[in-house]
């Protein structure tokens, strides 16, 4: 029971023993104190009390304050969000991004697991995005992917990625289970290669490296060919975390399975992969919300996304002294999707009870 719950009078003998029970301890615990109030006092001061937030007084008004220059966001948030994307079709790149929030809660709402649910959810989501992102029907401009940028093409190489690696993870892991040594051996070999390589190495091979080892019709965009990378990347860790599930089931199942006269797909996706997703659920959430993070790294090979977008922000010079503003504020936003997505894996790991007995 915590402290909180206690009544006053054995709450401070608690809190005694905690932290007052010898002399050491509570010179210990009191300059913890004083530093953890000094600096949170000092950064409220300077985020909130001294901070200036309209954007009416330009510059100057920043220079001449002591606290934190939120203005740079107020003049410049339309960079941050919708990065190269024409001004006058900026509201489809905002209405784009919500169509991604809200297929993610969605897919997070129990009535829609199934596997027609979820499906329909998810294609009728990603056409959504990519026909208001990219126009050209229903009386939409044209807007190529080179313009996209901002939250929105974050959102969609997250999704792209997600929506691409799952299946080949899944592929891929039970390939590497396999009792024909020579399928499982080379795909391990080919797990371990993608999984000793730096991310970045992936991104600029496909983006940069590749184009000269195919022909013309088929290299793609570039952003497509990065997507690829990503997966093919977000795949190989995720096919080991699966199998690392799949090895968490009882063999003696899948001896019952065949006793029964159940076919190898059928023992696959009643019996083994239900069981194995559930056992691989924490560490899928720790995958997918380091993979959303990750996608700032597509930065290095010149895309211009929300972290590109946010040096954009900054970058003119009656601005470039409030890049601090300009980061804390990128990452405020990142915060609040990884720690979304890290509070519904809490959930989802309450509701199946992963890791109890």
């Amino acid at each position: 029971m915590s402290a909180i719950g206690l009544p006053a009078s054995r709450r401070r003998r608690t809190l005694r023993k905690r932290f007052f029970a010898t002399p050491l301890q509570a010179v210990v615990s009191a300059v913890s104190l004083a530093i953890l109030v000094t600096v949170v006092w000092k950064l409220l001061n300077w985020a909130v009390f001294s901070a200036v937030f309209t954007a009416s007084g330009g510059p100057a008004a920043c220079e001449a304050a002591s606290g934190a220059c939120w203005s740079v966001i107020a003049a410049r948030w339309r960079i941050i969000f919708f990065g190269l994307f024409p001004y006058d079709e900026q509201w489809r790149s905002g209405l784009a991004c919500l169509t991604v929030v809200v297929m993610v809660v969605l897919s997070c709402i129990p009535a829609f697991w199934t596997g027609r649910r979820i499906a329909a959810v998810w294609i009728l989501g990603v056409a959504t995005f990519y026909v208001l992102m990219k126009g050209g029907i229903l009386g939409l401009p044209y807007v190529g992917e080179e313009q996209w940028g901002g939250l929105a093409l974050t959102l969609f190489i997250f999704v792209s990625t997600c929506l691409l690696g799952f299946p080949v993870a899944i592929g891929l892991a039970l390939m590497r289970r396999s009792e024909l040594p020579w399928i499982s051996r080379t795909t391990g070999m080919i797990i371990d290669a993608v999984r000793s390589l730096p991310l970045i190495s992936i991104l600029f091979t496909f983006a940069v490296v590749l184009p000269f080892a195919l022909p013309d019709w088929l290299q793609g965009d570039k952003l497509y060919r990065v997507i690829v990378g990503f997966a093919l990347f977000f795949a190989a860790y995720q096919a080991e975390i699966v199998r690392g599930g799949m090895q968490g089931v009882a063999k003696g199942q899948d001896e019952a399975a065949k006793s029964l006269g159940l076919g190898y797909w059928e023992r696959t996706g009643r019996i083994l992969l239900p069981q194995a997703m559930r056992n691989a659920l924490p560490a899928t959430i720790n995958q997918v919300v380091i993979s959303f993070k990750e996608t700032s790294l597509v930065i290095i090979v010149g895309f211009f996304e929300i972290l590109a977008s946010g040096n954009a922000a900054y970058g003119t010079g009656e601005w470039r002294f409030a890049y601090v503003e300009v980061y804390a504020f990128i990452a405020l936003i990142y915060f609040a999707f990884v720690f979304s997505l890290s509070r519904y894996g809490a959930f989802l790991e309450r509701r199946m009870s992963v890791g109890q007995r």
